[in-house]
């Protein structure tokens, strides 16, 4: 790697550390509570007028880019304060964008030295399949029990393309938020439904590959490409 591409990383990782500092200092300057509980960012909201859905926007770009931030009680609140339709817009649309923050920059920092070391894994691969990456992005973001930020964080080292992760990513996180929007004060997780969920669906991400890898020519494999087509 050449010094301007140390010089654009190492510049690309300040400009993105720095952009989260101000957010955060803003929205603590502007009265953010601490608690994120739906009841108290709800009411804090509903004192920010016209400037409020930026304001949950912000919230939830520097829950996903930061990460231990939790984004269920953001949805809630987004729910409570503009409804359940307009609520889970705003939502969505926040996580998008924090989500593509986090995708270029685990793309800028870490994709090509992961690919040097996994060229030959399908998920890491330039020629691995396209389609089976992005049914495991949408899958991993329909159960909330997986770190939003780490599954963004994650894509960025793989092959998938922007488009198809933005598009996994958008329709994926549609359903839960859509749901926690509408639960407002009252949202809660059942641990073990969500854990037995996860645990499905990670178990059919491990084991679909090696099942296929072995049953190339049935209509499942050819549909996902995993020969490493597009």
């Amino acid at each position: 790697m050449n010094r301007s591409q140390w010089i654009f990383r190492f510049t690309f990782l300040a400009i993105v550390a720095l952009l989260m500092a101000a957010i955060w200092l803003l929205l603590r300057q502007l009265g953010m509570p601490a608690s994120l509980a739906p009841a108290a960012l709800s009411d804090w909201l509903m004192h920010q007028g016209m400037l409020g859905p930026l304001f949950l926007m912000l919230m939830m770009i520097l829950a996903v880019v930061v990460g231990p931030i939790p984004t269920l009680p953001i949805s809630a609140a987004a729910g409570l304060v503009y409804g359940m339709f307009i609520g889970t817009a705003i939502a969505v649309a926040g996580a998008l964008a924090g989500s593509l923050i986090a995708f270029y920059l685990a793309r800028v920092l870490g994709r090509e030295a992961v690919q040097r070391k996994l060229d030959h894994n399908p998920v890491f691969s330039a020629r691995g399949s396209q389609r089976f990456l992005f049914v495991a992005v949408l899958l991993t973001r329909l159960i909330p029990l997986f770190s939003f930020a780490l599954i963004s964080y994650a894509a960025g080292v793989t092959a998938i393309q922007l488009w198809r992760y933005a598009l996994a990513t958008a329709l994926g996180m549609l359903p839960m938020t859509f749901v926690f929007a509408g639960l407002g004060h009252s949202f809660e997780l059942n641990p073990v439904l969500t854990v037995i969920a996860a645990a499905t669906i990670l178990l059919v991400m491990s084991t679909l590959p090696v099942y296929l890898g072995r049953r190339p020519h049935s209509r499942l494999a050819r549909w996902l490409h995993l020969d490493g087509r597009v």
